[in-house]
Parts: structure tokens; C-alpha cells; sequence
């Protein structure tokens, strides 16, 4: 047996790994990671960026001396390209996005920006219409706070904090609901509205537009990769398609045959 792999005592011959990988279930990981690699294979980094990855990278492993480095390398049958490969991986992995992307962020932005928007909003809701009436007229005459009613009426968490919610994400609230926060006037108490279940009382207590800062930059071209990502899986090949647990929708013909 000639070994590839040393792992403790155990030496791992080429022969083994597919059955190995398999028997793991790590197959599915190295099919995502390979199409990753085939997107990136054009990506190249400096110099300059070649040298802090690598230092980063022995940093991480403890890798302090040249010859930590090559037992390393030699231990995993790597070649000094290869290991500049890993070790940039990451990096290339970012530029793949901002080539593929970033020219078209702007436009993206802007397209995704009422869903990134974030709202502050505080929330009464219970399931009588009566009690929710009563309780709006008692804000509305002055009586007692939105705060106040929620800690003693309302249903939900909300009544933890005083009613009081946020910041978050119009994208994160279900669409009916977002519509009425967005379109309710700042800081004016909105009647009682059907919900669900519930019956609520809102009040806007301040919007947060987007920005397309780097934080939020890095987080679109995310979502632009992961999009990317999915379509290169469902065009996997079917045997493909069963290591990754991917079950292909029914066609028309198919559904119909099954009624």
C-alpha cells in the first residue's frame, strides 16, 4: 500500500479516499468547494497579498520555522504553489466576487434597499377588538402610554420592553405587515388593524434608510455568491445531484402522471 495520507498512526492509501470521503459524507463538501475552485482558477493575487496570506496562514497553524513549513508540505504531499493556493483561497474567493458583481452593486442596492431599510416601531396586539379600541383611545386621550398598555395588555414579547421593537429589517417582517409600518406616518398611534390573529396598535418611532457602506457591500455580493452558488448546484448532474441530497422538481408531464 502506498500511503498518501497520514493521519496519527493510521497511513491512508489513494485507493481509500473516495470510499472514505464517502463514508463520511464529505463528498458533498468537495463537490462545493470544486466549483468554487473552477470559479476562482483565474483569480490571482500580488505579491504582496501572496506574502500576508501566507504569513497568516502559518500564523494559524504554528508554522514558526522553515522547517515546520516543510514537514508540513511534505506530510500532505503539498508543492509550494499548492500551498499558496490554499492559503490565498479566501482572498481569491472575495475578488471572484467583486469582478463578478461589484460593477452592478449600486443597481443592486437599490433594488434591495426598502427590504434593507430598518424600522423602530412600538407594538400593541390582542385578540379582542374591544380591548384594542379601548386602548387606543386611552393613548389617544393622553391617559396612559403606548408603553404603559403593552407592558399590562399586549400578547406578545413586546410587552417585555414597553411594546417597543427594533431596529429591524422591513425584510425580516412578513410583507403585510411591513407595508402598514411603512406607510404609517412617524410617530402617530394607527388605529387597530386585523393581523392574523391579532389585533394591533402601531406607532413608527423612527426609520433607518440602508447604507451602501463596506459592511453592507460585502453582505450584497454574499448574497449575489450564494445565488451564483445555488444555480452551479442545480446544474449538477444527477448522480451529482443525490450526493448533495438535490431533488429535482417534478416537470408538468410527471405531476400529471402521478394524478
Amino acid at each position: 500500500m502506498t500511503a498518501v495520507l497520514q493521519i496519527g498512526n493510521r497511513l491512508i492509501a489513494a485507493s481509500e479516499i473516495i470510499p472514505l470521503l464517502a463514508s463520511y459524507n464529505i463528498i458533498p463538501q468537495l463537490l462545493c468547494e470544486s466549483i468554487i475552485d473552477s470559479a476562482i482558477a483565474s483569480m490571482t493575487c500580488t505579491p504582496e497579498q501572496t506574502d500576508l496570506a501566507l504569513a497568516q496562514f502559518y500564523q494559524h497553524w504554528n508554522l514558526t520555522s522553515e522547517e515546520k513549513r516543510q514537514d508540513w508540505r511534505a506530510r500532505y504531499g503539498l508543492t509550494t504553489e499548492q500551498l499558496e493556493l490554499i492559503a490565498t483561497r479566501k482572498l481569491r474567493i472575495e475578488k471572484f466576487k467583486e469582478v463578478t458583481w461589484g460593477h452592478q452593486l449600486k443597481s443592486y442596492f437599490l433594488k434591495r434597499k426598502r427590504q434593507l431599510d430598518k424600522v423602530i416601531y412600538s407594538l400593541i396586539r390582542t385578540e379582542e377588538r374591544g380591548t384594542a379600541n379601548e386602548l387606543y383611545f386611552r393613548i389617544k386621550e393622553g391617559e396612559q402610554s403606548i408603553a404603559e398598555l403593552a407592558r399590562e395588555y399586549s400578547s406578545g414579547l413586546e410587552a417585555q420592553t414597553g411594546g417597543f421593537v427594533g431596529p429591524v429589517e422591513f425584510g425580516t417582517i412578513a410583507p403585510n405587515f411591513a407595508q402598514l409600518l411603512y406607510t404609517s406616518q412617524l410617530g402617530i398611534v394607527q388605529p387597530p388593524v386585523p393581523f392574523g390573529e391579532w389585533w394591533v396598535i402601531v406607532r413608527v418611532e423612527k426609520l433607518i434608510p440602508a447604507q451602501l457602506d463596506d459592511f453592507m457591500r460585502q453582505r450584497l455580493l454574499q448574497e449575489n455568491f450564494e445565488a451564483w452558488f445555488q444555480q452551479q448546484l442545480n446544474q449538477l448532474s444527477p448522480e451529482e445531484k443525490i450526493w448533495m441530497g438535490i431533488k429535482d422538481k417534478p416537470t408538468q408531464s410527471q405531476e400529471a402522471g402521478a394524478a
